[in-house]
């Protein structure tokens, strides 16, 4: 008698199985991995497979832990390796080298090729292993699942459909505070996603103009790969501002304290060069007043003094630019608002730098003439500097280039060139005039 009921059982069991697959997925979410997979075992393999890969993404990575061998190869041979790839992903690398080397080789790479991002992605900075769910799940699914894992960093739930596109975004406490027997389809938010390739500069944006704690990163499908969390967050944009730090006095982006040093080497000395060549371009200007120099020998000592100021002017207005292109705060388009704004700043710190300027050399030269000659010129230096560190970085975002790519060395050459100009022009020019001896 008693056969005759399991025969019974498994027949029904069957059946169900067969006709409501959906519901049948639905019921194995909730049970132990260990009970799904026997249960996935006593059925024939298509039907096991089509029911396997119904569940929850969550679920399928803790079965894929405790899977036969031949399960495995059955189930994920045939399946879609860039699906495949997303469920691997949320496991260690010695548990993905194990299971990729049971499929055939060109399964395996193909899988291994879309694990793979570069360091500046959002896919190499998101981590894999998320908490998701489907529209049809109930509120009480949600908590149930969530006690199981015991997790209290979750702060946000995902909700998928079968093929794994992102559908929306729940926070813990929205689940925390709604009926049980609500849907999750009721209640979820629209969820702001980033594309896997994009950049951790992009990454910081969308967080920032998001106010987002966390972020999902996608594939170009819409199919949820994971997500990006705060620390995360924090760790990219460090390096992101070091970087760029790195970049505006020409040292590379990948160099590092402790980096080789013909590594070091390579990155630096190609705009080591480029630099000694401006200063050739700033020595060549001065030449052309050599005889005024000859002349008027107490000129060469304020030199450094001109060139000082007019380089630190250009210098607070190129990292105040960059900052704005990288926060957005400010677009190309707006360049002439940037470049008038830092205009009238060189004019008026200019100004009262001359002021100060033209009196301390005055009391040093007891001469009126190269007091008034090194005045007009911090003017018009501080003001061509505090442009030119408005425009630069503008101009090189226009033309598709990193603008804190050594934008520090052309401005120098920039400022040098017309701080010594401007200086020894003025000098050459007004010496009869102002009576210079």
């Amino acid at each position: 008698m008693g056969s005759d009921v399991k025969m019974i059982e498994s027949i029904l069991r069957d059946e169900y199985f067969y006709k409501f697959p959906k519901d049948a997925a639905h019921t194995l979410d909730a049970m132990p991995p260990k009970t799904i997979l026997k249960y996935l075992s006593a059925m024939p393999p298509e039907q096991a497979k089509s029911i396997f890969f119904l569940l929850n993404s969550e679920t399928i990575s803790e079965c894929i832990i405790g899977m036969e061998d031949e399960m495995f190869v059955a189930f994920f041979t045939k399946n879609n390796t860039h699906a495949t790839a997303r469920l691997l992903s949320r496991h260690e690398s010695r548990t993905i080298i194990d299971k990729l080397s049971l499929l055939p080789d060109i399964v395996s790479r193909e899988i291994q090729d879309f694990m793979s991002y570069k360091e500046d992605t959002a896919g190499y900075l998101m981590e894999t292993s998320l908490v998701t769910f489907h529209s049809d799940n109930s509120v009480e699914d949600v908590l149930n699942r969530l006690r199981r894992i015991g997790n209290r960093n979750i702060v946000v739930v995902y909700v998928v459909d079968a093929e794994g596109m992102l559908l929306g975004r729940i926070p813990v406490q929205h689940i925390a505070i709604s009926q049980p027997d609500k849907l999750l389809d009721g209640i979820m938010e629209i969820a702001h996603s980033i594309n896997a390739m994009s950049t951790r500069e992009e990454v910081l944006i969308a967080i920032e103009t998001g106010d987002l704690l966390q972020i999902p990163v996608t594939d170009i499908n819409n199919n949820l790969l994971g997500v990006i969390r705060n620390d995360a967050l924090m760790s990219a944009s460090k390096q992101e501002i070091s970087e760029n730090l790195q970049a505006m006095f020409g040292a590379g982006r990948e160099e590092h304290a402790l980096s080789k040093i013909s590594f070091a080497v390579r990155k630096r000395l190609p705009w080591l060069q480029v630099n000694l060549a401006t200063a050739f371009l700033a020595s060549m200007v001065v030449g052309f007043f050599e005889e005024t120099i000859a002349q008027i020998t107490i000129l060469a000592i304020f030199l450094p003094v001109v060139a000082g100021q007019s380089g630190n002017t250009g210098s607070q207005a190129l990292a105040v630019t960059i900052r704005g292109l990288a926060l957005k705060e400010i677009r190309i388009s707006q360049w002439f608002r940037v470049a008038r704004k830092e205009l009238m700043v060189g004019l008026i710190n200019g100004i009262a730098v001359a002021l100060t300027t033209g009196i301390i050399v005055y009391f040093w030269s007891s001469s009126s003439g190269i007091a008034i000659v090194i005045g007009i010129s911090m003017i018009l230096s501080m003001l061509i500097a505090g442009f030119a560190g408005a425009i630069i970085p503008i101009a090189l975002k226009a033309i598709g280039q990193d603008p804190a790519t050594s934008s520090s060395i052309i401005l120098t050459t920039v400022t040098d060139i017309c701080g010594f100009l401007s200086f020894l022009g003025l000098a050459t020019a007004l010496s009869s005039v102002l009576g210079i001896v």
